[in-house]
């Protein structure tokens, strides 16, 4: 069986066009964070920023129970058994409700263990409470399973183009920080219910959607090493900010916020397009060992010469874009950029790999490797930000990244993935690919 790409099939058409709207759809979230972002940085200032970027770290660390590690596994689910939908998605709706409670609480008491002060607790509060509104992301799962993510897209786009405007009033009459928090909890409350209204105008009914206790039971059964995996990501992505508060200064937090936002501005595409692909992927896994290995790898050639292209040119003008961006006095953010940036290969191939282990019902494996991700990069933070300070922070983040993906090779049974990941750093697929093209063109 071949497993070279048709793309004048209808298949490969419409896996096209549903990628294209998850990108169009992470596209706008990165024009509208990423621009608005840096007037909203300018606008507040290292310290200000500092604060801002803190609370968001800090209910960043609970979003994985708000989610149940419930995302991948419902478009799995959906997959599986369409026309159990109603439950699947009453299920899963309530099941995230839950988890949203519980994430706002430990947020909450999280704060309080740290003694931080009245204000952190209240921007903390408002940003998890918002938690509740992403319960209404089941629609998203919904037709993401049917390949239809323009149902999905559209709300979302209007949602964070609505959210932009506000901020940019925000800042345009000047108004206090806790208003920017607002804004936050806002933009999930308008995404959510655009995503019902989208789920409505296709002649839908939420009404329909029961909720079934041994449905939920099986799918915690199957998610709990997701939702620890998860909170080991949210540990290891958000421990730097934490510890560089608690060991540093707050002014300190806002150059290292300010450079990292433009490192994970990227981080929409290997969720995007490996979301997309995920249905491909799995039909794949029924049909050909060959053909499902096939895509896994090029999955993983994408992935690299992605984050590879980013990281380089980033690389060489790093301290000339954090000037143009931000302005001469947050120039101690480009060291950070410099390292943090080459953190992307990693999170690119995570994510890609991330979808194989779900393919495979690996989960218990995703989880042991972010927790040793997680684990190792508070042990780098402690030692490496008293000596080097907010670079010491991103080269810790480097290193656990990279320790973290690998470690899959510890695995017997993942030592094919682990050479597969490797081999995709050469991104020798991709450039054999444009030498072809060269060649047919100049033949």
């Amino acid at each position: 069986m071949s497993t070279k790409l048709n793309i004048r099939s209808a298949s490969f058409e419409k896996y096209l066009k549903n990628t294209g709207w998850m990108i169009a759809d992470k596209l706008t979230r990165f024009f509208s964070t990423f621009l608005v972002g840096i007037l909203l940085v300018r606008y507040l200032g290292a310290d200000q920023f500092g604060q801002y970027s803190y609370a968001l770290s800090i209910a960043a660390l609970f979003g994985a129970i708000s989610s149940l590690g419930l995302d991948r596994l419902t478009v799995r689910e959906l997959l599986l058994r369409p026309a159990d939908k109603e439950n699947i998605l009453g299920t899963v709706f309530l099941l995230r409700l839950s988890g949203s409670a519980l994430a706002f609480v430990f947020s909450i008491l999280f704060t309080f263990f740290l003694g931080d002060e009245l204000i952190t607790i209240i921007m903390v509060s408002v940003i998890s409470f918002s938690f509740m509104f992403q319960s209404a992301f089941v629609v998203d799962f919904f037709f993401q399973s049917l390949v239809k993510s323009k149902y999905s897209a559209i709300p979302q786009i209007i949602g964070l183009l609505l959210s932009s405007i506000i901020k940019l009033l925000l800042i345009l009459f000047h108004f206090q920080l806790i208003w920017f928090i607002f804004s936050v909890a806002l933009e999930s409350l308008l995404i959510g219910i655009g995503l019902f209204l989208s789920f409505k105008f296709q002649g839908l009914k939420i009404s329909g959607w029961r909720f079934n206790l041994p449905m939920a039971k099986k799918m915690l059964s199957d998610s709990w090493p997701l939702i620890l995996s998860g909170i080991a990501v949210s540990v290891y992505m958000k421990t730097g900010q934490i510890m560089v508060k608690k060991m540093l200064n707050v002014q300190e937090l806002g150059y290292y916020s300010a450079a990292i936002r433009i490192c994970e501005s990227w981080y929409f595409l290997p969720v995007a397009i490996s979301n997309s692909l995920f249905p491909a992927i799995m039909s794949a896994k029924s049909t050909s060992k060959e053909v499902y290995s096939n895509r896994i790898q090029k999955l993983y050639d994408l992935m690299s010469f992605l984050a590879i292209s980013i990281a380089i040119p980033i690389t060489i003008f790093s301290e000339d874009i954090i000037r143009l961006l931000y302005g001469q006095t947050f120039t101690p953010a480009s060291g950070v950029l410099t390292i943090y940036v080459w953190a992307g290969i990693s999170v690119f191939l995570g994510v890609a790999s991330g979808q194989f282990l779900i393919a495979e019902n690996l989960t218990k494996i995703s989880f042991y490797r972010t927790l040793l991700g997680g684990f190792l990069n508070i042990v780098l933070n402690y030692l490496l930000i008293p000596k080097f300070g907010i670079t010491g922070s991103a080269l810790a983040t480097l290193i656990s990244y990279s320790f973290a993906v690998f470690s899959i090779g510890f695995s017997s049974q993942l030592k094919e993935q682990t050479l597969m990941l490797i081999k995709s750093l050469f991104v020798l697929t991709i450039l054999k690919f444009v030498f072809n093209k060269f060649r047919l063109i100049f033949k």
